[in-house]
């Protein structure tokens, strides 16, 4: 509104014409809000997604940067959190011991030497020798 205001009244500084509207003057250096999302970026989001379910906010909107669309990437993540639709990450997980061997097992022969119960650490050493 001010900006409309500044182009017909030229002659007039922007202290007074922001007095005559009725606004402060901080009103006319505000950012614009954004716009709300339409459905037709919310369909080419979750449409990607669904054809992609690997891809996270980066290549999301790397795609719909690709498909014409002017997005932030922060706008994007923002929309995938409201949505529900960011990428989950299997957690790999891999066997560290082989408990199904072949190989003898051997009893922990501490508890059966008549030890006390241990209750801090370097109470009992234990050594191999080969």
């Amino acid at each position: 509104m001010i900006k409309q205001a500044r182009t017909t009244l030229t002659a007039l500084p922007l202290v007074r014409a922001c007095q005559l509207l009725g606004l402060a003057r901080s009103d006319y250096y505000r950012a614009p809000v954004p716009p709300a999302p339409t459905d037709d970026l919310l369909n080419a989001v979750e449409a990607i997604v669904v054809a992609f379910p690997g891809y996270g906010y980066r290549r999301v909107t790397a795609q719909l940067q690709r498909d014409g669309w002017t997005v932030n990437h922060k706008r994007i993540l923002r929309l995938l959190r409201e949505g529900g639709l960011l990428c989950q990450q299997r957690r790999r997980w891999t066997h560290t011991t082989d408990s199904t061997h072949g190989l003898t097992t051997y009893p922990n022969l501490l508890p059966q030497c008549g030890w006390r119960t241990l209750t801090a650490p370097n109470q009992a050493w234990v050594a191999e020798i080969v």
